[in-house]
């Protein structure tokens, strides 16, 4: 018998209770009585973004958020700047192919953050720039981009700002309004503790202008003016997802008796503690401002990456992820996100040091684990 372990960048593992609260018989969404769910999931939602700008719940994963960004601010005439340090920064940039919203992709080195100088430069020479597209942690790499740094440059600009923040929400401080962020993107099932299926997009004043101002939106079931309107009277414009709303409020509401300040505070805790013991194996970290949300390590030259994962999912039941694209095979990527707590962290580096040792890697066993434990021990 074998149990298996989820720490990988998406999906995350559920609590018991959101999972419950999901098995309640059906309801018709017509209805007083979701709206009743709606209408405190929506105020949870922006206690947990730290915004008072309205939220939106569309079923979709965190792509189409982030597509309903692009698809609606997207106009002739208009250009953007994307930040592209990862697979999900150029999702921006292919995102804005797809319709045709003239973009300049600055280009990052997969591993560093963006220099938020480089996007000051950028908007100073071009006036016709209406929207800067960001992520936050970029979980391809594990890279925590300064979102504070952007949103203090973008908002003395007519530009927006425009935040990916599918992995870090819930996890990574992200202080929406105090910080400048015009738009939201977000996916159930990261840091929020959700199966996949939802979407989640705030929209500010500043960008709610824009938005009614696109000409020729091209946006239907992912048009925010809609979205926002019905949002406002505790509604959707379309069928939403009933059960995994349900379970977003629960997933909302244990974050919220955790206190937003001591749930950034254990994921800050618990990927230092990572970090450590990753660290005492020997091993090098890969990004230069490492997220709170997921780590990235480098591997072991003449290591099969990918035959390492591959047998710590299915021979020891405990799921990491592997690199992506050009870094596939050549960087590890655990996650300390959402339902996440210290014994996570403390097996799932065991099982690190035994697949290393089992594929002839020179490494002390238990000096990960022991690492790690002092992270913890000290607070």
């Amino acid at each position: 018998m074998r149990k298996d372990y989820l720490l990988t960048p998406g999906p995350s593992a559920v609590p018991a209770d959101v999972l419950l609260s999901m098995a309640h018989p059906i309801f018709h969404h017509r209805t007083s009585r979701f709206q009743a769910v709606l209408k405190e999931t929506l105020a949870r939602s922006r206690r947990v973004l730290m915004t008072e700008n309205p939220v939106a719940i569309m079923a979709s994963s965190g792509t189409g958020a982030m597509e309903a960004a692009v698809a609606n601010l997207a106009s002739p005439g208009r250009r953007a700047l994307t930040l592209e340090g990862g697979k999900f920064g150029e999702r921006w940039g292919e995102l804005c192919d797809a319709f045709g919203f003239e973009h300049e992709a600055i280009k990052v080195e997969w591993g560093r953050a963006v220099d938020p100088g480089i996007v000051e430069e950028k908007l100073a020479a071009d006036n016709s720039i209406a929207a800067v597209f960001a992520t936050q942690c970029e979980t391809s790499t594990g890279v925590l981009n300064d979102i504070e740094a952007l949103g203090k440059i973008v908002s003395k600009t007519k530009a927006v700002l425009v935040v990916d923040a599918v992995s870090s929400a819930g996890a990574c401080e992200l202080r929406t309004d105090d910080w400048n962020v015009d738009v939201v993107c977000v996916g159930s099932q990261k840091g929020l503790m959700l199966p996949p299926g939802l979407g989640m997009i705030s929209v500010s004043p500043k960008a709610r202008a824009l938005v009614e101002a696109t000409e020729n939106r091209r946006a239907y079931y992912f048009d925010l003016v809609k979205a926002m309107k019905s949002a406002a009277k505790d509604d959707t414009p379309y069928t939403p997802a009933i059960a995994l709303v349900i379970g977003l409020n629960e997933a909302l509401k244990m974050i919220e008796e955790e206190g937003l300040e001591e749930c950034f505070a254990r994921h800050r805790l618990l990927s230092k503690a990572v970090r450590a013991g990753l660290e005492a194996l020997g091993l090098e970290l890969f990004a230069e401002r490492p997220s709170e949300s997921v780590t990235s390590v480098r591997l072991p030259e003449g290591l099969d990456g990918a035959a390492l994962v591959k047998t710590l999912r299915d021979v020891e039941g405990v799921a990491f992820a592997g690199g992506q694209a050009a870094l596939k095979g050549r960087i590890m990527r655990i996650a300390t996100m959402g339902y996440c707590g210290k014994y996570d962290v403390i097996l799932g580096l065991g099982a690190l040091e035994m697949a290393l040792a089992k594929a002839g890697i020179d490494i002390e066993l238990g000096a990960g684990v022991r690492a790690a434990e002092e992270v913890f021990l000290k607070g």
